[in-house]
């Protein structure tokens, strides 16, 4: 057994409370290191803490992977549906029942060239920045003055890196995870990063209309994950390497 998956096992493992009765919807992209739709060992991030939680709360889950916008419009519609990795940001605030923060999420300008240092400079020398469809980096350029026309929207799973590597996008606005997660799979050439410039806690989110007895049930779940350290430990599992130690 691969070590990743030794360690996964092993942690969510501990967070078995008991044994596992209901089962509940949980939507999720492929939208890696955060999330995986399928790698053997483990859901990524925060895949791996959520599902932790539902063990600890004696719940089980049934997948789902659907487009991220449509994901969001079917669970913020539903009754009792999970929802992850999703940013609580003002315009999402009232379609959700918000659970538990997992983890905060960092946000910069990824390019080929010199990197920008504000969102100002950003908004002068990009034409064209990709962001993914239905993320809270379009609500974050939207509110920073960005126009239509500079943000370039991919579908989450759709590679970001060949975009920018053939110069289809002048930057690329996006999660550090996983900026730094795909470019060196597709990419050999020197990736430049801007300084954090935007940053949220992603959530594990239900529906608007979601049972309060399960949500008081998730988020001591998830409390409980994070104070015993499973969290910080799976999370840690699928750091990828800072732009300044490649080689």
């Amino acid at each position: 057994m691969p070590l990743r998956q030794f360690c996964c096992c092993a942690l969510l493992c501990l967070a078995f409370a008991s044994q596992a009765e209901d089962v509940i919807e949980l939507y999720m992209p492929n939208a890696p290191p955060l999330t995986f739709a399928s790698l053997k060992g483990g859901h990524g991030m925060v895949g791996d803490v959520t599902l932790a939680a539902l063990a600890r709360a004696g719940l089980l889950s049934e997948l789902r992977y659907e487009p991220w916008a449509r994901a969001q419009r079917k669970v913020a519609n539903g009754r009792d549906q999970l929802i992850i990795p999703l940013s609580r940001t003002p315009e999402r605030e009232p379609l959700y029942t918000w659970i538990a923060p997992i983890m905060p999420l960092e946000r910069a300008f990824f390019s080929l060239d010199e990197p920008v240092q504000s969102f100002a400079e950003a908004r002068q020398r990009y034409r064209r920045i990709g962001v993914g469809l239905g993320t809270a980096q379009v609500e974050i350029l939207r509110s920073q003055g960005f126009s239509e026309q500079q943000i370039i929207t991919h579908t989450l799973g759709e590679n970001p890196a060949h975009l920018l590597e053939r110069g289809r996008i002048d930057a690329w606005f996006t999660g550090v995870p996983e900026a730094l997660y795909i470019w060196p799979q597709h990419s050999t050439r020197r990736l430049q990063m801007s300084p954090v410039l935007a940053s949220t806690h992603l959530y594990l989110a239900c529906s608007k209309e979601c049972d309060a007895q399960l949500v008081q049930k998730l988020r001591a779940a998830v409390q409980s994950v994070h104070d015993e350290g499973i969290s910080k430990r799976l999370i840690e599992l699928y750091l990828p390497q800072p732009l300044d130690a490649a080689p």
